[in-house]
């Protein structure tokens, strides 16, 4: 009996302390509260840079950068370069080069909890191979579809049947241009917001895209290419991706029917490049938890290069060229053709916040 009373009083002292020690404790502080996400109204999407984002040798992320005085520097781990922003709600991009960087690099974007996308309009603006076709060099295109070219058979050049004219076939299918029964996936072509591309071109169609004296000579040796022997323009033209940097007259043939086949006979190529696939998955993707709105898309290129060579030079001789002058009227052209929208959307954002520009 005694023992059990001993027993009681030490749980008794035991409780007590533990009170009086709970109430001495200092009150553990709140955590602090969560800053609201940044509301972003316009992100441009770049896709290589050379070197720095500021004053050495120009990719497609540092005239805007500059111009626009994207001073605010903003870490992201998950991509290839920092991110950029202005106190206007511009925010950019530059996710790095190919189909993999591009959608990797717009889902992290995407998904990072310091930004508020949902309203937010995405302004693709990067440098393409134009075709001479349609395009002439520093030539900015609009895009209405945006085709992936990597979703396909393809066989050796050597082992092409004779009464192919390419050796590029739709997954599923037997022969070139023949998606009749077989299998396929649901990435390989996207289709934008025709009437915001529209009111797009419609504010730039008239800007007047810089011609020089590089481009100018270079082009003079498409003899027979009307529109390659053109002054820069702009345009609606699609958009043909690949992290394939492919080339020349025959595949040249190949994106034509490509594009046609997949986006409609309305579709006509003009641009060639490596991210806008990626870019398009990513974002359809985010589309689907609300974090981006889909509508809200533009894709524009500008020709830096020819998708093919001209009479009288081989394929292998142009896949490899220099860029006339570097490539610079075409960087140049895809800053001027496309900060003309971004600063329209933001000084018109009172009412295109909630509704889409041509809609």
């Amino acid at each position: 009996m005694r023992s059990s009373l001993r027993l009681i009083n030490r749980f008794t002292v035991f409780g007590a302390l533990l009170v009086l020690a709970i109430g001495a404790a200092p009150a553990r502080a709140a955590p602090p509260a969560q800053e609201a996400p940044i509301p972003v109204k316009v992100v441009v999407v770049t896709m290589f840079e050379i070197g720095k984002m500021t004053g050495d040798k120009p990719g497609e992320a540092q005239f805007w950068v500059e111009r626009d005085r994207l001073d605010r520097v903003l870490p992201f781990p998950l991509g290839e370069y920092e991110l950029r922003m202005n106190d206007a709600g511009l925010l950019l991009i530059c996710t790095g080069g190919g189909v993999t960087n591009s959608s990797s690099s717009i889902m992290a974007l995407g998904l990072d909890p310091r930004f508020d996308l949902s309203k937010a309009y995405w302004l693709v603006a990067g440098i393409a191979g134009g075709d001479p076709l349609d395009v002439s060099l520093g030539t900015a295109a609009w895009a209405k579809h945006v085709v992936d070219g990597d979703l396909l058979y393809e066989i050796d050049a050597r082992e092409i049947p004779a009464d192919w004219p390419y050796g590029l076939l739709p997954l599923g299918a037997k022969k070139p241009n023949d998606i009749a029964g077989g299998w396929t996936v649901d990435t390989i072509h996207y289709e934008l917001n025709g009437p915001l591309v529209d009111w797009a071109y419609a504010l730039t169609k008239d800007h007047p895209v810089a011609d020089s004296p590089g481009i100018a000579r270079f082009r003079q040796q498409f003899a027979g290419y009307p529109a390659a022997l053109r002054p820069p323009f702009v345009t609606i033209g699609d958009s043909l991706s690949s992290s394939r940097y492919w080339h020349g007259e025959r595949m040249n043939q190949w994106a034509n029917d490509w594009v046609k086949l997949q986006a409609g006979k309305d579709a006509n190529f003009m641009m060639s490049n490596m991210e806008d696939s990626g870019t398009l998955t990513a974002l359809r993707r985010l589309s689907r938890v609300g974090r981006v709105d889909l509508k809200r898309v533009l894709v524009l290129r500008t020709a830096s290069n020819y998708s093919m060579p001209p009479p009288g030079k081989s394929a292998a001789w142009s896949t490899t060229a220099e860029y006339p002058e570097q490539g610079l009227p075409a960087l140049e052209a895809a800053y001027q053709v496309g900060n003309r929208v971004v600063q329209a959307l933001i000084a018109g954002w009172p009412r295109y916040r909630d509704t889409i520009p041509g809609s």
